[in-house]
Parts: structure tokens; C-alpha cells; sequence
């Protein structure tokens, strides 16, 4: 867990910031994470990471542009040695949230992860984030980042409370985020996320004053572009969902592996909905792009293991949580990396 003291400390760093950059991971545990940071000092910048899974040394640029004072990180589970070198020679103090597995920090890095403590916990850095900023009227936004992460804190009946007809009729997180009003809004969001950046910026602007979750529901203006971006994208969501479950439903394999290329980086979206309709099967989704593969995966076994052994023989990098993770290998290595995981569910 995160201390106390170490919530403090994050609140210390927030309220002396007066130019803050918050570069986070472009999911919705990213997203709230930002928000909820952002709306609680009122000033900033945040930038959406799509590079996985580091924040790369091609993101430097924005600490030139932007001029921060402090560096906010949250929710990326690896920083470039390039970024790094970019905020000493800047002389600039990183504040890094995450959940991930720990990591060696430098000097000029604050790290705050609810592994470093006993009990060692994960609960998503959303959840960490609201608990620093104790801002009630944002308890929505924690709830968009704890779900989307496939999360239920222990705030969940105090929101269904106040948010009963668009959260409600659930048995379990998977549920609540596919099969509530409130869920659909996490993968629109999601999807959002996916549009060119200048439209990412537009709805990150207006996201810092949105009242709840039903400027989204309601007929907005404001967000009728990025309403009907993000139902363009669901349209190839869809169909790349269908095929996978088609599969799924064709084979009794333990493994259900998926791959495709194109435009659009929906795996870990893709694997988590496939989780959810074939729960006891080992899930492992492949996106092309170019010469690199970028996979999710996800299973009720240990996944850090799965990981690490279908990484044998193989130059690629990987891991997560013990149930979803994620991995990035070249196009030639994804046979092998494919038949590494064949061959460890054969041994189990």
C-alpha cells in the first residue's frame, strides 16, 4: 500500500508545482489518474503516452516545450534512460506513481508504488491519486480508472449511490464494466484516447471541468466529436472482437490466440473483453505493426510467469500483473513466442 506520509508527500509536490506536466499511460487508469491530479491543483499540462511500454526518450521534447517544473508519471511501468537524462539535464524532479513491479529510481525520481509496502498491494494508480487528493466531487473519476482496470474499491457502493441508474444489476467488476450504461462510457472513453492528438488535447481541456458522468450521456455539443470518433472506432472494435471470438468459439484449446495489424492498437481492449467471455482460457492478443508486435495477455494463471517463459530464446521485453500483461516482440519471434506459450500450458 501507499503510506500515509507518501500521500502526503504527493499532495506536498502537487500544491507546490506551479507548472506541472502529467505525462500518463494512454488508457482509462491513465486518464483518471491525470484528471484527478489536474482538477485538484487546477494547473498543467497533461500529455497521453502511447509508446509501450516506456515513456521514451521521444517524449523529451515536451519537457523543452511545455517548461515544467515538475514531471508527474503515472501509471507507465518503465522510463527511458533518455527521458531520464533529459530531467537531469533540465534539473527537474520527477514524481512517479505506479503499480507495476518496482523499479530502481534515480536521485531526481520520487517513486511511489503499494508494492514498496507491507501489504504489498496493486490497486490501480487511480485509485492512489484520489486517495491523495481526497476531492469528493471526483469520485466518478476514480471509478472510471479503478473499473476500467478491472478494479472495485472499497468507494463502489458509496458511487452506486449516487450514480444507481447507470450502475447497477452487476455481480462481479467484469459485470459492472461491460454490462452497465456506466461501462460502455469507460470503453468510449477509451476509445477517445485512440484519436489524433490534437483532438486528445481538445478533450483533455474539457475534461477538466466536467461535472459527471452524464456530460458524456446526455446530449453535449462539446463532445460530439469525440462521441462519434469514438463509435467509429468501436465499429472496427467490433469486428475485430467477432473474429476473435470466433475462434474462441470454434477451439477448445487452452490457448486462444488472436493477431492482426491495420491502424489501430486495441489489444489490451480486445483481450480483456475476450477474458470476460472465455474467462477459463489463456488469452493472448497480437497486434501487428510493422516489425514489431505489440500482445496483451491475460489468464487466471500467474501471467508474469506465462510471460517470462514465452520469452525464452526470444530479444523481446514483457510483464505486468499477475493476471494481465503485456509484451513486445518482433514480427519473426511471434511463432516462437506463440509455441513457447503452447508449450508451458502443455507442461501444466
Amino acid at each position: 500500500m501507499i503510506t500515509k506520509e507518501q500521500l502526503t508527500e504527493i499532495r506536498d509536490w502537487l500544491n507546490k508545482a506551479q507548472n506541472p506536466v502529467f505525462f500518463f499511460d494512454n488508457d482509462m487508469d491513465g486518464l483518471a489518474s491525470f484528471l484527478l491530479l489536474r482538477r485538484y491543483i487546477g494547473r498543467g499540462k497533461g500529455v497521453a503516452i502511447k509508446s509501450f511500454p516506456d515513456l521514451n526518450a521521444a517524449y523529451s521534447k515536451k519537457l523543452h516545450e511545455l517548461k515544467p517544473d515538475v514531471v508527474f508519471v503515472l501509471d507507465k511501468p518503465i522510463i527511458s534512460e533518455g527521458f531520464l537524462d533529459s530531467t537531469k539535464e533540465l534539473g527537474l524532479d520527477i514524481v512517479w506513481i505506479d503499480h507495476h513491479p518496482l523499479r530502481e529510481v534515480p536521485e531526481n525520481v520520487h517513486y511511489f508504488n503499494p508494492i514498496q509496502n507491507k501489504p504489498e498491494t496493486m490497486e490501480p494508480v487511480s485509485y492512489w491519486c484520489y486517495k491523495a487528493v481526497e476531492n469528493e466531487k471526483d469520485l466518478w473519476i476514480a471509478m472510471l480508472g479503478c473499473l476500467g482496470d478491472w478494479f472495485l474499491p472499497e468507494f463502489t457502493d458509496k458511487f452506486k449511490q449516487q450514480f444507481s441508474d447507470i450502475f447497477s444489476g452487476y455481480k462481479n467488476v467484469e459485470e459492472a464494466l461491460y454490462k452497465t450504461e456506466f461501462g460502455n462510457l469507460i470503453k468510449i472513453l477509451n476509445f477517445a484516447l485512440k484519436d489524433r492528438t490534437s483532438n486528445v488535447v481538445k478533450l483533455l481541456k474539457e475534461m477538466y471541468n466536467v461535472r459527471s458522468p452524464y456530460d458524456f450521456l446526455k446530449d453535449n455539443a462539446k463532445f460530439e466529436s469525440m462521441l462519434n470518433h469514438a463509435k467509429t472506432v468501436i465499429k472496427k472494435y467490433n469486428v475485430l472482437l467477432e473474429k476473435a471470438k470466433s475462434i474462441g468459439e470454434k477451439t477448445k484449446e487452452k490457448l486462444l490466440f488472436f493477431q492482426y495489424g491495420g491502424t489501430l492498437s486495441l489489444s489490451g481492449e480486445i483481450a480483456n473483453e475476450l477474458y470476460y467471455f472465455f474467462p477459463n482460457r489463456i488469452i493472448v492478443v497480437a497486434y501487428i505493426t510493422g516489425n514489431k508486435v505489440n500482445i496483451s495477455l491475460r489468464g487466471k494463471i500467474d501471467m508474469r510467469i506465462l510471460v517470462k517463459k514465452a520469452l525464452e530464446g526470444i530479444g523481446g521485453t514483457g510483464g505486468g500483473h499477475e493476471h494481465a500483461c503485456g509484451a513486445t516482440v518482433q514480427v519473426e519471434d511471434l511463432l516462437k513466442f506463440k509455441d513457447n506459450i503452447s508449450r508451458y500450458l502443455g507442461e501444466k
